[in-house]
């Protein structure tokens, strides 16, 4: 099954660069800094409660038991 495509943004080099050095400071991955940052600014915003709603809703069902 093909993988699903999401939108992935550009970010600015400078903001790169940033996270670069805050990650390397912190000795932990871009990725897991950066997830981070995003989480602590956005948790308690609408778009927060929005994007969990939907993701709830795409969430497959669980399996039926097999008889």
């Amino acid at each position: 099954m093909p993988r699903p495509k999401y939108y992935s943004p550009a970010i600015d080099r400078f903001l790169i660069s940033v996270l670069y050095h805050e990650a390397r400071r912190q000795k932990k991955p871009m990725t897991v800094v950066t997830n981070g940052l995003l989480e602590n600014a956005l948790r308690h915003s609408d778009s927060w409660h929005q994007a969990q709603t939907a993701m709830v809703l795409k969430e497959d069902p669980p399996p039926l038991p097999n008889h």
